[in-house]
């Protein structure tokens, strides 16, 4: 299993420069090369998703609903691909044409004007949806994630026990919710398989936090040394020795992509944070390079998470 540095891994993009891993072991794992990014923000590309889902729902093609609205069919191109060009009563006709439904009408119309703004701030009352539509679409597409969490074992690492036990410590989640919410995170999950270059950072004190019973706590332990073994999943632990860490502000999830710049995903009890802005995801690139530098590598962190499950289950 190689470690974080030895991936050609991009961590970082602004004014069309991207910053790489390098492959080497030199004192700065990062080189910079010129790679052109299309401008994109969260928002336009869910916006543009949900159109092209509409018109696929109804069965068309972009030309049959271009007919259908009395438009071109490079106008439709332009809308579906965040170059504008309609206005928002021709996008409502084009919806009520893929008789797209009333709330998702309302949801793309809201994003229509806003397409080209980064940072996206989604309060989702007294809790988070079922289905994270957003970290979903853009989790599906993105070529990279790293996530550091301070308390418990990352979503997209959690066993099916260890994610129902969370879901039912939770006193805002409707427990007549929680197969369907359990279904939908390990639709999440599904998302990381396909080669998607993953590198989880997790503070050793949520290893010691006992989510359930004993076998759901070492069942958990166990899966995490499977889950290690992906070539494409890198697992480091922060010792909890080291005391004070980079990271003390909270979880957080970047993703990056082949043709965007990369986003921060941060989940609170009710609401959902992307950041966007290029002087944002330089202070998170900064973060993660400060958890690399501090936490053990995957070799230590593998031998301290059997030391753990040897402790609760021994021979």
């Amino acid at each position: 299993m190689t470690g974080p540095e030895e991936h050609a891994e991009t961590v970082r993009s602004g004014d069309y420069r991207v910053r790489e891993r390098k492959s080497d072991n030199s004192p700065n794992p990062y080189k910079e090369t010129d790679v052109p990014k299309r401008i994109s923000t969260a928002r336009g590309r869910e916006f543009g998703a949900g159109v092209r889902a509409a018109i696929a729902g109804a069965g068309l093609t972009s030309r049959a609903v271009a007919d259908i609205v009395d438009w071109d069919e490079a106008k439709v191109s332009d809308v579906v691909n965040g170059k504008g060009g309609a206005t928002l009563l021709e996008v409502a006709t084009l919806l009520g044409a893929c008789r797209v439904g009333a709330a998702e009408i309302a949801h793309l119309l809201s994003l229509y004007p806003q397409a080209e703004m980064k940072g996206w701030w989604q309060p989702h009352g007294t809790c988070a949806p079922v289905r994270l539509r957003t970290l979903a679409e853009n989790l599906a597409v993105a070529k990279s994630l790293t996530s550091w969490h301070t308390h418990m074992v990352p979503l997209f690492l959690q066993t099916v026990e260890y994610m129902r036990e969370a879901l039912l410590a939770s006193s805002t989640v409707p427990e007549a919710e929680l197969q369907e919410r359990v279904a939908a995170q390990l639709a999440m999950q599904e998302l990381l398989r396909g080669g998607k270059k993953c590198a989880f950072f997790i503070h050793e004190l949520a290893l010691h936090l006992r989510v359930g019973g004993a076998e759901v706590h070492t069942g958990q332990l166990l899966h995490l040394l499977i889950m290690a073994k992906w070539a494409n999943v890198t697992i480091r632990i922060v010792p909890a020795a080291h005391g004070a860490h980079p990271g003390l502000a909270g979880p957080f999830t970047q993703l990056t992509f082949a043709k965007y710049e990369p986003l921060v995903w941060v989940d609170t009890e009710n609401s959902s944070l992307l950041a966007e802005a290029t002087d944002a995801i330089a202070g998170y690139d900064k973060v993660i390079r400060a958890l690399y530098e501090t936490s053990l590598d995957e070799v230590e962190s593998a031998k301290l998470i059997v030391r753990l499950y040897d402790a609760l289950h021994p021979a």
